[in-house]
């Protein structure tokens, strides 16, 4: 399954019982290089595989345990025939033939198996790389390699998806990417090993300005709303965290209700936010504990967010380590 040209980089090593996804780079550059691999960015949740003898653990970047939340996957993986590999990719709902975070929500909000196959929402996980399999630490294996195993190594069918890419034609996939909706596309060089942290060698390229906040308060719902009116959110700078605006859009009824109801029981008297000209009337201040995926059109001058608009929630990330995300 290794091909001949790759096992000299192979090493011996047991399953660990946790390692830290590899993650991609933001840039503004757009290119076209035949040495590197173009795939769909997916808007979902990512999703670690652990595989050992007859148990399958799901895991999110943060270490979150994922299996309640999606038993389907678990069965499909279960049913798998290796019994020893670490799988890394995306779980994602569809709204039509673009991927939905809003959908998945309905997924995230419950960790009781059966409750989570109530919700309706069918789930993919889409795989694209493979860190270790069969007693071996395959990280330092270039990356079209490990595709390159990843794709005899398991039999592709719903809801477990191969994750294809182009080679080269970067540029021309973004382009189609951000025409038909899309998140945008993920650039990752071939030959790159798979490394425990951020790294150039992967990059997004993105269609639309996106990224996640943590909230630290929010005002007082006006007219007929319920819940609240609107969220202030942050990021963390040199360990402070920083003001970046208000959101008022995005929320159906039901996110109001249940996300107020969860911000009014952690409220604190003083703002947590260390930077940033803030409101002050009709505010409520919250402990700094819940992150929110939230999309806008550019940053001002002053470093507030224009136009903001909410996502969702995500549990997949730790508040302090949501940062303000800056091309390269």
């Amino acid at each position: 399954m290794i091909p001949v040209e790759a096992q000299g980089k192979l090493r011996k090593a047991a399953q660990p019982e946790w390692m830290t996804p590899m993650l991609a780079t933001l840039t503004e550059d757009r290119f076209s290089d035949p040495d590197w691999l173009f795939e769909r960015k997916l808007d979902g949740v990512r999703c670690l595989i652990f595989r050992r003898k007859n148990r399958v653990r799901l895991f999110s970047r943060n270490h979150h345990d994922l299996n309640g939340h999606y038993p389907e996957l678990v069965e499909a993986l279960d049913a798998q025939p290796g019994d020893d590999f670490i799988a890394d990719g995306e779980i994602v709902a569809f709204d039509g033939n673009n991927t939905s975070f809003a959908k998945l929500q309905r997924r995230l909000q419950v960790s009781d198996p059966e409750a989570a196959r109530r919700t309706g929402v069918r789930v993919f996980l889409y795989l694209f790389d493979v860190p270790h399999l069969d007693g071996h630490d395959l990280t330092a294996l270039e990356l079209r390699h490990r595709k390159s195993v990843l794709r005899r190594m398991l039999t592709f069918r719903d809801p477990l998806r191969f994750t294809t890419h182009r080679i080269g034609a970067g540029v021309d996939y973004w382009q189609q990417a951000c025409g038909r909706g899309w998140e945008g596309v993920i650039a990752k060089r071939a030959d790159s090993p798979y490394v425990h942290g951020r790294s150039p060698d992967w990059l997004k390229f993105k269609c639309v300005n996106e990224q996640e906040f943590v909230i630290g308060g929010y005002t007082d719902p006006k007219g007929s709303r319920v819940g609240f009116g609107a969220l202030l959110i942050g990021y963390y700078d040199n360990g402070e965290l920083r003001y970046a605006g208000k959101v008022g859009t995005g929320y159906d009824d039901h996110t109001l209700e249940q996300l107020g109801d969860r911000l009014a029981r952690s409220e604190r008297t003083e703002p947590a936010f260390a930077h940033g000209k803030l409101p002050r009337a009709g505010v409520h201040w919250v402990e700094p504990e819940l992150v929110a995926q939230v999309g806008f059109t550019e940053w001002t001058r002053d470093g507030q967010l224009r136009h903001p608009r909410f996502r969702g929630l995500r549990d997949d990330k730790s508040p302090r380590d949501v940062v303000r995300e800056r091309a390269r």
